[in-house]
């Protein structure tokens, strides 16, 4: 019997040795998932407040002048949020957009006219679509609650972006993006845009045409409920 109640003993040691260094591991891992969210919302926030100021320059339409006043203030509130819990929290944010996002504002400064507002709504709804998925998937693995707050008042404004953007596209006959077999992926995933060019998403990288900000080339994401 006392070699049984020894035997008890060890395991249970070995257990509480045990629980605790995969709950360190699984906390390592969520923690993983709120840093990376915060880092990609700024990037996509210096995107979109960037893109906006440059189709306040050059946009023809007035209603993408329009909303693209509305993205840079809704994008400036959100960004100081997104700086206010990286700070809280010690998360180092990246200083600039990403490759892809950059070169998605090098085209949108290289065009002009009706092709500027067609560019402008297109990278919106692929770089929105992206930043939804983000959101939801921070919302639903996210595990500091100061940055699941965020993703959850994040939500509904992108959101409305998204349906603006819909809106506007269809004005201007330019085809909004449908549901892909996979679903919609997340940051790093990509988005075929209108006119069969390759339009990338937040994160990663593409040889292709049009990127919007960052990705690589697969199938057109939709936002969809984690």
């Amino acid at each position: 019997m006392l070699g049984i109640k020894r035997l008890g003993l060890v395991a249970a040691l070995v257990l509480v040795g045990v629980a605790p260094a995969a709950a360190a591991q699984a906390a390592a891992q969520q923690s993983e998932q709120d840093t990376q969210y915060l880092q990609a919302m700024h990037q996509v926030n210096l995107y979109e407040i960037q893109a906006g100021e440059l189709a306040q320059k050059k946009a023809q339409n007035q209603q993408v002048k329009d909303l693209a006043q509305q993205f840079v203030t809704d994008h400036t509130e959100l960004d100081n949020s997104v700086k206010n819990v990286a700070k809280q929290l010690n998360v180092q944010l990246p200083n600039e957009p990403t490759t892809d996002q950059r070169a998605a504002l090098d085209q949108l400064n290289n065009a002009s006219g009706e092709e500027f507002d067609r560019l402008w709504v297109t990278q919106g709804l692929t770089s929105t679509l992206q930043a939804i998925q983000a959101t939801q998937t921070e919302i639903s693995q996210g595990t500091e609650s100061q940055v699941v707050q965020l993703a959850q008042s994040a939500l509904p404004v992108l959101q409305a972006h998204n349906d603006a953007l819909v809106q506007l596209a269809e004005q201007l006959g330019i085809p909004v993006p449908q549901a892909s077999a996979s679903g919609t992926p997340s940051p790093g995933g990509t988005a075929t845009a209108p006119g069969g060019t390759t339009t990338p998403a937040p994160g990663g990288t593409s040889t292709e045409e049009a990127p919007a900000p960052g990705g690589t080339s697969t199938e057109v994401p939709v936002p969809q409920q984690s």
